[in-house]
């Protein structure tokens, strides 16, 4: 009977540390490279530890604005989640000791792409991963027979509202040769089938 009772504490004490190695991997923030930027149209849930009348969904104004109590108004757009927190935590330190906030998306409807021309579907998408050029025609139910696939473009616009011209030979993509051309996809950007 003792030998099970060794055996089991043993067990216990290799499945603590196993969770402690997963939970402490799963707290690692993303790289801000990676990180999702909040844009206009998007819903966040922002709640502060231990403090019930500071929990709110709020939503990024098309300006990229937010509003929250104690913290003001502030841009939040092209932030990223972990940017959001630190502020609202420095603005809420002059009334609350030692904040702790979350800040949290709750529905990511801001970051959206258009598909347009001589595709099966054309419209607005709403997207909540990346997604590339070959992604986005596949969400347009693909081309129509008289599309001229080796003349999309993808209209973009910079920080500046300079509109820049993106090529995509959609053959040379099919056939695994210029794979560079596939870019991942920005918010705003308009991907025209002629």
């Amino acid at each position: 009977m003792r030998l099970n009772h060794k055996v089991g504490l043993v067990l216990f004490w290799i499945t603590l540390a196993a969770y402690q190695q997963v939970s402490a991997q799963e707290q690692v923030p993303l790289p801000e490279s990676k990180a999702y930027l909040v844009q206009p149209g998007d819903i966040l849930e922002i709640s502060v530890w231990k403090e019930e009348g500071l929990q709110q969904e709020v939503l990024v104004r098309p300006d990229g604005g937010l509003s929250f109590p104690l913290a003001g108004d502030f841009k939040a757009q092209g932030k990223s989640l972990v940017e959001i927190q630190k502020i609202i935590s420095e603005r809420l330190s002059q009334y609350i000791a030692d904040p702790v906030i979350t800040v949290s998306a709750k529905q990511l409807l801001g970051n959206r792409i258009y598909v347009i021309g001589k595709v099966n579907k054309p419209g607005e998408y709403i997207v909540n991963r990346y997604v590339d050029v070959m992604q986005a025609l596949s969400m347009a139910a693909g081309m129509t027979p008289f599309s001229a696939v080796n003349d999309i473009k993808i209209l973009r616009r910079d920080k500046d509202g300079k509109q820049q011209a993106i090529e995509f030979r959609y053959g040379d993509v099919e056939d695994g040769d210029d794979l560079e051309q596939n870019i991942i996809l920005k918010n705003g950007d308009v991907v025209v089938v002629p």
